[in-house]
């Protein structure tokens, strides 16, 4: 029998992602990426791949502390 990883292994098994509940194992820890950045995009694709939960309770939620590059207007 095969083993359901993911949701996408889910969607080829039985047509539908409708059963598929994301276990959250020891794998699934917080991240300090902000929203939209590279490196939070990248946790969420590796979170999905490993039929993890997508968000996570401690995930940062802000942009305190973080500075960014400001561009003039033109």
């Amino acid at each position: 029998m095969q083993k359901i990883k993911n949701v996408f292994d889910a969607i080829l098994k039985f047509g539908h992602d409708e059963d598929f509940v994301p276990d959250a194992g020891d794998e699934f820890v917080p991240t300090d990426a902000p929203a939209g950045s590279e490196a939070k995009i990248e946790v969420l694709r590796r979170r999905v791949e490993q039929g993890l939960p997508l968000w996570h309770d401690e995930d940062r939620c802000d942009y305190t502390g973080l500075t960014g590059a400001i561009r003039p207007r033109e």
